[in-house]
């Protein structure tokens, strides 16, 4: 078993915050010498094409003789956010009834070999 496996092998405490296709999972963990840290890990879930799906994590590691200076960081960062812009999310793509829209002028940036010639028909024109 590697070592970092034996450090994180045994988990204290556990909270965990789903929010989307992210879920957080805050752990308090024992090292070996029996003094606490915390995790923080925030995976993320990709769907394949072919409906497969897999995650990608990513973790902090968080140690006691951090945690005032992270916590003071943390608490200044989020404040000046919701000074700054509210509580309100804004992202379009947060809101329950977003339809992402595609114009003429972005598809032809997308694909710029676009056929122009091409008619969108619908079935009812027919």
């Amino acid at each position: 078993m590697r070592e970092n496996d034996m450090l994180e092998k045994e988990e204290i405490f556990s909270k965990v915050l789903r929010a989307g296709r992210r879920t957080y999972f805050f752990d308090v963990r024992a090292t070996k010498a029996d003094d606490y840290y915390i995790t923080i890990t925030e995976s993320k879930k990709f769907t394949e094409e072919d409906g497969s799906f897999h995650f990608k994590k990513h973790k902090i590691y968080l140690y006691k003789e951090d945690f005032t200076a992270f916590s003071e960081i943390l608490e200044d960062m989020t404040a000046y956010v919701l000074n700054h812009k509210g509580e309100e999310v804004i992202s379009e793509r947060h809101q329950k009834d977003f339809k992402k829209e595609y114009t003429n002028d972005l598809a032809e940036e997308e694909n710029p070999k676009l056929d122009k010639s091409f008619t969108d028909i619908e079935f009812d024109d027919i």
